[in-house]
């Protein structure tokens, strides 16, 4: 296969894929991993009974490669065991859709991560069950936020700090910084406007009641979660944002045409 052209399995789970929506339940958990480079953000739910995944879903927001790679993940898990599920890398999707052009085996290829992702969540959360009397975490809002870069420079010109002309950005890439369930409900209507809408928050979960957040789950917009904005670039207009990985203690570029920020 040539370096860019795509085998008829990538193909076959791009333009059928299976899986595709999210879990509810005690026993369900999502992992969501994103590449900054490229934009394509995964999350990929498991439902877990006696420690093997039953069921199985994704949403993708990305490429062709990152949808096809999503849909064969989550074929490939279902049936396993926890720590077998685990083993599964992204050399194994690759080989199960008979190969990728190199150049997406790292920039799309990530939804065997955010299996390890929803792993890991769903182990920490029935560890979290039986601990007693631990102490809940601190909400985002009584926490510092850090001091964004740039913030006052792109006001006008991709920054919205009060207000949102939600017509001036339909069809572009928009990122909500959370702070509270204000934030949550704008990025649920940006989605009306918009397909690439990304709500990131510094903690773990998105702190809002729980009806609200089904509302979120149940939308278009992406959560990036442990993770702040610390300065917005651009030339005459906003393009990119620094990220703070606070799991990593990493920094990393994620490219946007808007920034909403809540005050």
């Amino acid at each position: 296969m040539k370096s860019t052209e795509y085998s008829e399995k990538v193909l076959d789970h791009f333009r059928n894929p299976r899986n595709v929506g999210t879990l509810e339940g005690e026993n369900v958990a999502v992992g969501r991993v994103g590449n900054p480079v490229c934009g394509d953000l995964m999350e990929v739910f498991i439902r877990v009974e006696n420690d093997r995944i039953v069921d199985a879903k994704f949403r993708t927001f990305g490429c062709g490669s990152a949808i096809a790679t999503s849909s064969m993940t989550t074929e490939l898990v279902k049936g396993r065991t926890l720590d077998e599920a685990m083993r599964i890398t992204r050399e194994d999707v690759a080989e199960e859709l008979d190969g990728l052009p190199p150049i997406k085996m790292h920039c799309s290829n990530l939804a065997a991560d955010a299996l390890h992702e929803a792993i890991k969540n769903y182990r920490a959360m029935q560890a979290e069950k039986r601990t007693v009397g631990e102490t809940a975490e601190e909400p985002r809002n009584e926490r510092e936020r850090p001091e964004i870069t740039g913030k006052e420079k792109f006001v006008g010109k991709g920054v919205f700090l009060k207000s949102v002309d939600f017509e001036s950005i339909r069809g572009q890439r928009v990122l909500v910084i959370f702070d509270g369930s204000e934030s949550v409900e704008t990025a649920i209507r940006l989605t009306e406007y918009t397909d690439r809408v990304v709500l990131i928050t510094a903690d773990k979960n998105v702190q809002v009641d729980d009806k609200l957040a089904k509302r979120l789950d149940e939308s278009r917009a992406k959560v990036i979660m442990r993770a702040e904005v610390l300065e917005i670039r651009g030339e005459d207009e906003v393009e990119q944002v620094v990220v703070h990985d606070l799991d990593e203690d990493d920094k990393y570029r994620l490219f946007v045409d808007a920034v909403v920020i809540s005050e």
